[in-house]
């Protein structure tokens, strides 16, 4: 028994040698490889903030600033855990061979994601829409709000988030309207009435909404000659975000107008004539 607690007693001695050892070893290298990772990140910080005033002295769009930023940040950091990895005497050889085979093995498992990056670094090269713009695409429409490299994120009226994976734009029929959105609407008046004086009346109607774009000026016209009525056209451009609100306004300010000057607003009506017909001999 005693032998066993002798032996018990040796071991632990052995492994708290070995743990000091392996302290006294390793302990400067792993702090300087946590203090090269926390001054690395700030470093990438300072770099990508740096990039993002360059480039708005610069000019230049929100979405290429935030695309070089984001590049620069992972190119720093990539570099700093390298470094950092070297403080060990670890290789990176062995990693990049071992990540160029994963890449190439899960290659085809990833074509979704690799096709949404491809199409996202196209968009955000060839700059077909930008932060702010008003998209039109697959049926959905929105604000432009954010470009990342796997998807565009639309902002609708009523604050909806639209997610579009990039792959199902580059290709497709895209309408972008900056920061407005055409409004496309017509009203019947009575054929007893004038057009012209209508029109007039609708043109200050408009002129009053602060919301209504002064250029491209609103167009106002008749757009067809009903069954029923006169219809008048009206083609204006308000801004994306208050698109509805502005169109419900603008349609209850026309009808105000036009009730008040006394131009009937007709509904559709069909006259039944019966003939009536002599007996015969």
């Amino acid at each position: 028994m005693e032998n066993h607690v002798t032996a018990e007693l040796q071991n632990l001695q052995k492994l708290t040698e070995t743990l000091i050892e392996y302290v006294v070893k390793y302990a400067f290298q792993v702090l300087g490889a946590l203090i090269i990772l926390i001054v690395g990140y700030f470093v990438a910080r300072a770099v990508g903030r740096l990039i993002v005033r360059l480039c708005q002295r610069h000019d230049m769009d929100v979405t290429l600033t935030r695309f070089f930023s984001n590049i620069t940040r992972f190119v720093v950091l990539v570099f700093v855990v390298i470094i950092a990895m070297g403080k060990f005497g670890i290789s990176i050889a062995p990693f990049i061979a071992a990540l160029g085979a994963l890449a190439f093995g899960s290659s085809f498992a990833f074509q979704g994601p690799l096709s949404n990056f491809g199409a996202g670094l196209t968009i955000i090269l060839t700059r077909p829409f930008v932060v702010g713009n008003t998209l039109a695409v697959l049926g959905v429409s929105g604000l432009v709000d954010e470009i990342t490299l796997t998807s565009t994120i639309l902002i609708t009226e009523d604050g909806e988030k639209i997610t579009i994976p990039n792959k199902h734009i580059v290709g497709e029929i895209i309408t972008n309207s900056f920061e407005n959105r055409i409004v496309e609407t017509s009203i019947g008046i009575s054929y007893a009435d004038d057009p012209e004086r209508a029109v007039a009346l609708i043109a200050t109607v408009l002129a009053s909404f602060e919301q209504v774009a002064a250029e491209p000026a609103p167009q106002i016209g008749i757009e067809e000659f009903a069954d029923s009525a006169i219809s008048i056209g009206m083609r204006y451009w308000v801004p994306t975000t208050s698109y509805f609100q502005t169109l419900y306004a603008v349609n209850q300010a026309v009808y105000t107008a036009l009730k008040g000057a006394g131009i009937t607003i007709p509904f559709p009506q069909q006259d039944i004539y019966i003939k009536e017909q002599a007996p015969s001999g």
